[in-house]
């Protein structure tokens, strides 16, 4: 069998969170890299929902994150990522639910005129403070990483750069501890490699290029 494909985007957090998994898991792929605004027919004729990111297991293609995320973790979860009580999936739905609304309204009001920008950061940042009192106990669910700490914190970095002054001045401390371990990680910096946009022919990118962090 080839080896699998992983189409991505670096600064997606759809992406990210999906590269976050196969670094941790140590699982190999070949990674193209693709322009949003410009995508590859290659790509767009095996991805269903045309977005990334996608990985491709010969006839099998895995187009949502989370299902990346799962199925990486399924073959090996070194960190115990999948080790988290039925309501951290709970919580996974509503960051990328009601949570992902908010935010897009926040940080592309523009795209949205009839609506209210500081409204829908508000509505954020309740579930912001419900995720700082979770982690007065160090992460999500106990001492250490799960599946939920990993599939929500590429978006809590999205949100927080949107006007990082304005987030910083929040009151929500164990958010911020979290969210800044996070970015300063040898995992999130694995993760976040530039790549060249992906051309068909060209030689292939193997990620991860390490170990696991």
């Amino acid at each position: 069998m080839p080896k699998p494909i992983l189409y991505s985007f670096r600064r997606c957090p759809y992406a990210i969170r999906a590269r976050l998994a196969l670094q941790i898991t140590g699982f190999k792929t070949e990674l193209r890299e693709i322009l949003l605004r410009d995508k590859a027919p290659e790509f767009l004729a095996v991805s269903p929902s045309q977005t990334v990111p996608a990985l491709v297991l010969g006839s099998q293609v895995i187009d949502e994150s989370l299902d990346i995320m799962k199925w990486a973790l399924q073959q090996n979860d070194p960190g115990g990522w999948l080790d988290m009580p039925s309501d951290g999936h709970a919580l996974i739905a509503e960051a990328d639910g009601p949570f992902k609304t908010a935010l897009d309204r926040t940080k592309y009001a523009i795209r949205y005129p009839d609506e209210d920008k500081l409204d829908h950061r508000a509505r954020a940042s309740k579930f912001l403070y419900q995720l700082d009192q979770r982690l007065q106990q160090g992460y999500l669910f106990g001492q250490k990483p799960s599946l939920a700490d990993m599939a929500i914190l590429p978006f809590m970095r999205q949100f927080a750069f949107i006007d990082k002054d304005w987030f910083d001045a929040q009151d929500w401390p164990d958010l911020k501890r979290w969210l800044k371990a996070f970015l300063a990680s040898g995992l999130f910096l694995a993760v976040m490699g530039k790549y060249p946009k992906w051309q068909a022919g060209e030689a292939a990118t193997i990620f991860p290029a390490s170990a696991n962090i």
